[in-house]
Parts: C-alpha cells; sequence; structure tokens
C-alpha cells in the first residue's frame, strides 16, 4: 500500500473505533488515545493525526455528512418539489435505520455543537445551512413546475422541515423507537409537507404566506 492509501486506511479504521466510543459512552468521555488504541494503533496516532477531539469530530462530521450527501442525491435524482421531498424523507428515514450507529455518532456530535467549542458549532452551523438551502431549492423548484403553491413562504417551510427533522432525531436519540414507529414519524412529516406545499391540497393558512409576521 502507499502511504496515502495507509494514511485512509487508518483514518477510516480511527473513525469507526471513535463512532463505537461515541455511543458507547458518549462524545465527552471518549478520548483519542482510545481511538487510537481501539483502531489497533498506537496511542499518540489520533492525536497526531486530528490533533483534538474536535478535530477529529469534524472529520467525523465530514465523513457521515458526506456518505448521507450521496445517499440522499441517489435517493432525489430525477425528482422535483413536493416529490423530492418525499423521497428525502423516506431516505433519512432509510438512513437512521440501516446506519444507525454512524447516524447516531453523526448526531451525537450535532446537539454536541451546543457547547463551548466553536470550532464544533461552526462546522454544525454551516451543515444546517446547506441542508436548509438545499429543501428551499426543493420548494423553488416545484413551484417552478406548478406542483407546490406559488405563495408559498419557502424560508419558512424550509425551517420547519429542518427543525421537524432534527425534532425526529432528538426522540429517536433518547428514546428507542421501533422500526414501525421510525417510519411513521417520517410518513406523517410527508404528510405535513404535503398539506403545506401541495397545490392540489387546500392550503394551510400559517405556512403559505409571505408574510412571516403571520406565521406565528
Amino acid at each position: 500500500m502507499t502511504q496515502p492509501e495507509r494514511s485512509a486506511l487508518s483514518d477510516a479504521r480511527m473513525a469507526d473505533a471513535a463512532i463505537a466510543l461515541i455511543c458507547e459512552r458518549g462524545a465527552a468521555a471518549t478520548t483519542l488515545k482510545d481511538v487510537g488504541l481501539r483502531a489497533g494503533y498506537s496511542r499518540g496516532l489520533a492525536s497526531y493525526r486530528f490533533g483534538s477531539k474536535e478535530g477529529l469530530w469534524a472529520f467525523l462530521i465530514r465523513v457521515i455528512g458526506e456518505e448521507w450527501l450521496a445517499e440522499l442525491q441517489q435517493a432525489v435524482a430525477g425528482t422535483t418539489g413536493l416529490e423530492t421531498i418525499h423521497a428525502a424523507v423516506d431516505a433519512h428515514c432509510r438512513f437512521l435505520l440501516e446506519s444507525s450507529e454512524r447516524i447516531r455518532a453523526f448526531y451525537v456530535l450535532w446537539f454536541e455543537s451546543v457547547g463551548p467549542d466553536p470550532s464544533l458549532r461552526a462546522v454544525i452551523i454551516g451543515a444546517h445551512a446547506r441542508r436548509q438551502r438545499d429543501v428551499e431549492e426543493w420548494i423553488r423548484s416545484g413551484i417552478e413546475a406548478g406542483t407546490v403553491r406559488t405563495h408559498v413562504d419557502v424560508r419558512s417551510v424550509a425551517e420547519q422541515f429542518c427543525a421537524a427533522i432534527i425534532g425526529i432525531v432528538y426522540t429517536w436519540l433518547v428514546a428507542p423507537l421501533a422500526d414501525a414507529e421510525v417510519h411513521r414519524l417520517h410518513d406523517g412529516l410527508k404528510q405535513q409537507m404535503t398539506e403545506v406545499l401541495d397545490a392540489a391540497v387546500t392550503a394551510a393558512p400559517a405556512l403559505v404566506t409571505n408574510d412571516r409576521s403571520e406565521t406565528t
């Protein structure tokens, strides 16, 4: 193996070790030394490679985020508007159920960003902003295609959608949920988005006004 290949392999092994440790004991109790040893390397390799726990957390968020993005792009390919949102919700449901340990660690770190570390917070803020921009673009594409109501407050609906996803994840993290319950929560979000966005459904006034003062 070349040096870049060895480095990529050790990064992947340390990422797997960190994910397992975060799920077992939480982010605060996970140390770089433990990550290196769990991955089968020296206790100092993780510190050398990532510099700090925050550096490792940012690496994990990027790696798992890229995995999610690849799955999402495949799931929504060829769709538009509300259809895209439904496909994205279904993909998120699958990702929770099929990659539970990786996505659990990802969201543990997501909520960890409310702590004092500004670098982790900046990474999460960027990921959240990208998610909201994607949802806004999906809605606008539906408006252009005529499948989403023209007077929808795009930003408000995208904010509500992103908040709902985080709420589902928080519920999933706090208390173990049966697969059927995870599906039910995601199906409920799809129904809410249909009621708010679908041009063929009677408007839900609180979310389809362009006057943001009327959404409260």
